[in-house]
């Protein structure tokens, strides 16, 4: 996401932590050192204090300027031996209860904070906490868990802060005694509250579609509004990709112009706009017309047939149409969504009845439609920010007329269950460690 100057107070923080092996070195990780810190922030959406510029020997409390300000190291120093755990040259090394403090404050908030962490040569397990401050240092609040240290190789440790205006941090050891820890690379990404539109296939490629009319069942379509594997057996989509964000929302009217997707190849057939009459079964739309009030041409795209499938009527008004609400009041509290939804099998219950195929053309009629949403405070680097902790909401919802007998957040699965049955692979640009642990959670949150 762009660099934003503008930041509002997104209420409270939650934090996780979770242990990721050290991959190579981060190509920005010289820079940092190398350009003044705010062409580097400017340049990138966030601090990033590697300690390779600062010389400090003893634990003895001293305060040092590093490339990204003035720190204040109490049972830390710098450490540069053959037992320090660093990327580079240098890393902080903690004994005791230390903390390593920064005493100047960064603008632009803070969405997710990441720390480099490892045992000091031999020594045994340690903990330490990260904690903030928003008044210059005034007062201190603890983000999240207490992190153990427990391995001599660098594992990341991520928290999500989503605070905004000026913040300075502080890390403390709390295990005391003579164990120490190193500590390297603390990056400090911005918290945004001016959301942008991005990337809407920015979690993956779930079925691998290619823009090819070699695929026809899997048949990639790219549009600025959101992204489509179609499917031309079925002539309708597998599943549409899209971000969501208030970016995307704005006082555009309904268009109602239900019509052909003109961008689909010439020798194929092109469901129109009155295809779906007189079938029980409503145009359901997969990216809402809703999400996409930016502008009239946004909000018209999301009335191209591709974009939709025969729905249930209850279905489409009531159940599915309550979750899509949902969504939004997600944005409204300060969240951007990444959303994929889609169908499976065939045969669905609308208003007439039980129906495989509709119209002349034999739609196929799905029996389920799926949906899954990746939830994130709004900022930037949107990929790298989703943990372990990171909101997922996935269901699975029969294509039927009794499915608003049940509130959408009965028909709550995990995305492995949804993988399980379409074959796809979801959230694929997670690391791999976090998709095993997100996706296979059912999401006990709140539904309105």
């Amino acid at each position: 996401m762009t660099i934003t100057l503008l930041f509002s107070f997104f209420v409270g923080f939650t934090a996780c932590e979770k242990e990721i092996p050290v991959t190579p070195k981060d190509k920005n990780l010289d820079l940092a050192t190398a350009m003044p810190q705010d062409t580097f922030h400017m340049a990138t959406g966030y601090l990033l204090e590697n300690f390779e510029s600062g010389s400090k020997t003893s634990y003895a409390g001293a305060s040092l300027t590093l490339s990204s300000g003035r720190w204040y190291l109490n049972d830390a120093l710098i450490g540069t031996s053959t037992s320090d755990r660093k990327n580079g040259s240098k890393s902080v090394r903690i004994v005791k209860t230390g903390k390593v403090t920064m005493q100047f404050d960064k603008a632009n908030g803070a969405s997710t904070v990441e720390v480099y962490h490892a045992k000091y040569g031999g020594d045994g397990t340690s903990t330490w906490e990260l904690w903030v401050s928003t008044n210059s240092g005034s007062t201190w609040s603890k983000v999240g868990s207490t992190v153990t240290t427990s391995s001599t190789t660098l594992t990341k440790a991520s928290f999500t802060v989503n605070l905004s205006g000026n913040i300075r941090f502080e890390i403390r050891k709390v295990s005391g005694g003579s164990y120490r820890i190193n500590i390297d690379d603390f990056k400090v990404y911005d918290n945004s509250t001016s959301p942008t539109r991005d990337n809407n296939m920015a979690l993956g490629n779930p079925s691998g579609a290619l823009a090819s009319t070699a695929y026809p069942n899997n048949y990639l379509m790219v549009k600025p509004q959101y992204a489509i594997s179609y499917n031309n057996s079925k002539l309708t989509c597998n599943w549409v990709s899209w971000h969501l964000s208030s970016a995307w929302i704005g006082s555009a009217p309904r268009q109602d112009d239900f019509r052909a997707d003109n961008t689909l190849p010439s020798s194929w057939v092109w469901v129109g706009g009155t295809d779906y009459s007189g079938s029980g079964f409503d145009r359901g739309h997969m990216c809402p017309s809703a999400d996409r009030t930016g502008s009239v041409t946004d909000n018209s795209a999301t009335f191209l047939m591709t974009n939709m499938v025969p729905q249930a009527p209850k279905n489409n008004q009531i159940t599915w149409a309550n979750l899509e609400n949902y969504c939004r009041t997600l944005v409204d509290a300060g969240n951007e969504l990444y959303i994929i939804s889609g169908t499976w099998g065939q045969g669905g219950t609308g208003s007439a009845g039980y129906k495989t195929t509709i119209s002349t053309m034999n739609i196929t009629v799905p029996a389920y439609v799926w949906k899954i949403i990746v939830v994130l405070p709004v900022g930037l680097n949107d990929v790298s920010r989703i943990t372990t902790s990171t909101r997922v909401i996935a269901v699975w919802m029969p294509n039927t007329q009794t499915v608003n007998s049940q509130p959408w957040g009965y028909y709550r699965t995990t995305v492995d269950y949804i993988e399980s049955q379409t074959g796809y692979n979801f959230l694929s640009n997670v690391s791999s460690s976090i998709q095993s642990v997100i996706e296979s959670k059912v999401d006990n949150g709140p539904t309105s």
